[in-house]
């Protein structure tokens, strides 16, 4: 990898991001109808590698039951509204009524109250009556406790997740959960997330887990790069992630899906997701648009209401169409955000590969002009790649 001083005696190395890259057609197509987008997780297949992030503007029982039926895994917030109140849907009105002003402040009082464990359970077997997995997402300190109640519920995935997580934490103020105890408790797949370099995400995979969650700060409604000044682009991130993932399977022969989180806005980001290793995606964004969705056309990052430093902030995504359109089409927007699992078919069809093991070998290419050649029309008049 190539470094470049930036500094006396200091280098740094180039990292990309999605809108820096393309993809190159092979020599051979394939009929989008014939190639198959699932993944596996823990040895069991889902025929759509994308799953809905655990954020209380996007998933709630009724987002997490649509998304099911459709063959997708939507991931419930423990830390949330859902837990926090016999009613959510009053609470989540009230983030939605709020000014740009009120906003941070707004949810940061709603968020004080402290979780009911009851409604942990209550809200999984709610998802359970829909016949559909149910997937539940905690922060580490509370992964322990919250995953029992979680498995004796019935939880199907449960996700450990937080801005950074490492397999060694240090904390005087409470004790740092045992990250690989905790997977050998559980039985149930475990997702552990986010991270973004090959050797925490290696470190991780040694805990006995599942999956990974990569990324840190490029979803829409976060803060984090602003406040903190961290994060990896996600091409790099993903790249460097799925580079452990192999070096792992091939040393324990056990292989832990490697899911890219944010930073993906369309289809076509989605496509260069799995380019560069990803087994699954979770977008938040793209869902939070759905009719279905808890957040009535506005979305806001899991760290929002933070008491003391909020590192992500609501914004309005407005509604463009059911949940099933900005999944499985037909898509009303020319702009790449509905259809999403079409689209990655119609992407690899176009880029020869059957499945997404196949995906992880097309060619990328460093293409920087890629979002503007020859679209100065659609960039003028905001339509299409311009808007």
């Amino acid at each position: 990898m190539a470094q470049f001083y930036i500094g006396v005696e200091r280098k740094a190395r180039r990292c990309y991001g999605f809108d820096e890259i393309a993809l190159v057609p092979g020599k051979l197509t394939v009929n989008p109808a014939d190639v198959d987008p699932g993944f596996q997780l823990a040895g069991k297949k889902y025929k759509i590698p994308i799953l809905a992030s655990a954020m209380d503007g996007v998933v709630d029982v009724k987002f997490a039951s649509a998304m099911g039926k459709l063959g997708g895994i939507a991931v419930l917030n423990l830390e949330g509204v859902q837990t926090r109140y016999d009613n959510p849907l009053e609470v989540l009105e009230k983030i939605a009524s709020a000014t740009p002003q009120e906003a941070t402040k707004l949810t940061q009082s709603i968020y004080r109250p402290p979780i009911k464990e009851e409604l942990i359970a209550e809200r999984i077997k709610e998802i359970k009556k829909a016949n559909v997995p149910a997937i539940v997402s905690s922060i580490p300190q509370k992964a322990e406790r919250f995953g029992k109640i979680a498995q004796e519920a019935g939880c199907d995935i449960f996700v450990v997740q937080a801005t950074v997580t490492t397999r060694k934490h240090i904390s005087k103020e409470y004790k740092s959960v045992d990250l690989k105890k905790l997977c050998s408790l559980l039985k149930m797949p475990v997702i552990i997330g986010n991270c973004v370099t090959y050797d925490v995400a290696l470190e991780l995979m040694e805990t006995g887990c599942d999956g990974l969650l990569i990324g840190i700060g490029p979803g829409t409604a976060c803060t984090t790069r602003g406040v903190l000044g961290i994060g990896v682009p996600q091409v790099t991130a993903t790249i460097d992630c799925a580079a452990a993932r192999n070096k792992y399977f091939k040393k324990k022969k056990k292989y832990v899906s490697v899911i890219t989180d944010g930073g993906m806005s369309t289809g076509g980001d989605i496509c260069k997701a799995f380019a560069c290793g990803a087994d699954a995606v979770m977008l938040g964004n793209a869902f939070a648009r759905a009719e279905e969705a808890p957040g009535r056309g506005y979305h806001w990052g899991m760290a929002t209401p933070h008491p003391n430093l909020p590192r992500g902030t609501r914004i309005k995504v407005g509604t463009a169409g059911t949940l099933s359109e900005i999944l499985l089409g037909p898509a009303r927007t020319d702009d790449g955000t509905q259809n999403l699992l079409g689209a990655l078919m119609t992407s690899m069809g176009n880029l020869g590969v059957k499945n997404i093991k196949e995906m992880h070998k097309v060619e990328i290419i460093i293409a920087p002009s890629i979002q503007t050649e020859g679209k100065v029309f659609q960039a003028a008049q905001r339509v299409g790649m311009g808007k």
